[in-house]
C-alpha cells in the first residue's frame, strides 16, 4: 500500500506539467482571507511590503550536525570530513564569535531602520536526545527562516526533515506564545517521526553528476513515508504561494500545506536545474510585485509562467565570495539571498559590490551589512531573518 501511495504522489506532481497546471488545481476561489484582528502583532503576505517587525536568529551554541544521511545528500563533498570529525560538537570558535558579532551588528542596523527585532531563545544544541526512531544532538536556532512560515496572521511551525533539528522549534516556543496571544494563528504541521524510512539510505551521491542525474528524475534523499517540509522551500507572493521538491521538502509536505491554505492561497511547484535543492530563497527570491531574482546556474522550469503573467525575471551577477572561504551548508549564491525592508530597500552584503550596483540600477537603495562569518553556518540575510509584520494587504500578482 505505502508502495502505491508513493507512486500515486509522485505522479500527481513530479511532472513540469502538473507543475504548470497547479495554478488550476489549487485555484482559490474569490472568498477574501479573513481579516487580521487589529491588535494582532502578526501579518505578512510577501517578501517586500514595508518591514515592521522580523525575528533575527542566533548563532549562539551552534553544534555541527552528526553526520547522517540526509546530511550527507545536503552538504558538499569536501566538507564531509568536518562533519565526519566535529558531528554533535561546536563549530569552531573563533568563527562562530565573529559570526555572533556580525549579526548583533546586523540587528542594530536593522533596528536603525525602524524594524523591531526580535531573537529566539539560547538553547545548549550539544545535549543528546533520544526517540523511539532515532537518536541525535541539535544544531542552532541560527535559520527561523527555515522553521517559520508567516502566512496573513498565521505563523506556521514546520516539520523540518533533518533529525538535528527535531527540537529546533523549542527556541522560538515563548515568542510564538507572545504573538498568539496578541491574535496571531499558530499551527505546527505533523511532526515526522523521522524513522529510517523517511530516508533513501542508499541514495548515490558521490559526485556533483550524481545529483545533477537524481534531481532530474526527481530522485531526493528524503522519501513519501511521511509529510516533511523546512518553510525555507517557501516564497511568498500574495495569493499565490511557490515552492519546490527538495532534499528536505517532499509532496506530501506540499500537499499539507496545500490543503491546509486553500482556499485563499493557492500553492504553486516550481522546479529548477539544480543538483542539490534544499531551500528556494538562494534560487528564486522574489523582491517585488512581479519581479524576482533567478539563479543562472539554477534556472527554472516554468520560468515561461511568470513572464505570462508579465513579471520582470532577473539574473544577478556572479558572486564575489573567495573560493577558500567556509560555506559548510550553502552555495555562494547567497549572495541573492536578500532582505527586502521595502519595495526600495533591501539589505545585501557590504561585500557583494556586483549585486549592489545591480540593484541600485532598479532604483533600491543598499543597506550594506557583512554577514560573511554567519554566511558559512548556511545562510543569507532572508535565511537569517523572518519577517513577523509587513504592512501590507493579501494581494494576487500572478493573475
Amino acid at each position: 500500500l505505502r508502495g502505491a501511495f508513493t507512486g500515486w504522489v509522485q505522479r500527481t506532481f513530479q511532472s513540469t506539467q502538473a507543475a504548470t497546471a497547479s495554478q488550476n488545481t489549487c485555484a482559490a476561489d474569490d472568498k477574501a482571507a479573513s481579516p487580521v484582528p487589529k491588535d494582532c502583532l502578526v501579518c505578512s503576505y510577501n517578501e517586500w511590503d514595508p518591514l515592521e517587525e522580523v525575528i533575527v536568529g542566533r548563532a549562539e551554541n551552534a553544534c555541527v550536525p552528526p553526520f547522517s544521511v540526509e546530511v550527507k545528500a545536503n552538504t558538499y563533498e569536501k566538507y564531509w570530513g568536518f562533519y565526519q570529525k566535529f558531528g554533535g560538537q561546536s563549530f569552531p570558535k573563533d568563527h562562530l564569535k565573529k559570526a555572533i558579532a556580525e549579526i548583533e551588528e546586523m540587528c542594530n542596523i536593522l533596528k536603525g531602520e525602524g524594524v523591531i527585532v526580535k531573537r529566539p531563545d539560547p538553547i545548549d544544541w550539544s545535549v543528546k536526545y533520544k526517540t523511539p526512531d532515532f537518536e541525535s544532538t541539535g544544531m542552532y536556532a541560527a535559520m527561523p527562516r527555515d522553521i517559520l512560515l508567516v502566512v496573513g496572521n498565521e505563523i506556521i511551525e514546520a516539520p523540518m526533515a533533518w533529525r538535528a533539528r527535531f527540537f529546533e522549534y523549542r527556541a522560538y516556543r515563548r515568542l510564538i506564545k507572545d504573538y498568539f496571544n496578541s491574535g496571531a494563528k499558530w499551527t505546527t504541521a505533523p511532526k515526522p517521526t523521522m524513522a529510517d524510512e523517511l530516508y533513501d539510505q542508499n541514495y548515490p551521491i558521490h559526485s556533483v553528476e550524481d545529483r545533477h542525474k537524481l534531481a532530474a528524475q526527481g530522485k531526493f534523499v528524503t522519501t513519501e513515508f511521511e509529510p516533511c517540509f523546512d518553510a525555507a522551500d517557501f516564497i511568498r507572493a500574495g495569493r499565490d504561494i511557490f515552492v519546490q521538491r527538495s532534499q528536505v521538502t517532499n509532496f506530501m509536505g506540499i500537499e499539507w500545506m496545500r490543503r491546509h491554505l486553500a482556499p485563499d492561497y493557492r500553492v504553486h511547484i516550481i522546479s529548477f536545474k539544480d543538483p542539490n535543492p534544499m531551500h528556494i530563497d538562494a534560487t528564486f527570491n522574489i523582491i517585488g510585485p512581479g519581479l524576482v531574482l533567478s539563479n543562472p546556474d539554477r534556472p527554472c522550469h516554468q520560468i515561461e509562467l511568470f513572464k505570462k503573467a508579465g513579471w520582470t525575471v532577473i539574473q544577478p551577477p556572479v558572486p564575489l565570495i573567495p573560493d577558500d572561504h567556509p560555506l559548510w551548508m550553502s552555495s555562494k549564491w547567497l549572495s541573492m539571498n536578500v532582505l527586502m525592508l521595502d519595495e526600495k530597500r533591501v539589505m545585501v552584503d557590504a561585500n557583494e559590490t556586483s549585486i549592489q550596483k545591480m540593484f541600485e540600477k532598479l532604483g533600491i537603495s543598499t543597506i550594506k551589512v557583512n554577514i560573511r562569518h554567519a554566511n558559512s553556518l548556511g545562510g543569507g540575510f532572508h535565511c537569517w531573518t523572518c519577517d513577523i509584520r509587513r504592512r501590507g494587504t493579501l494581494q494576487s500578482y500572478l493573475d
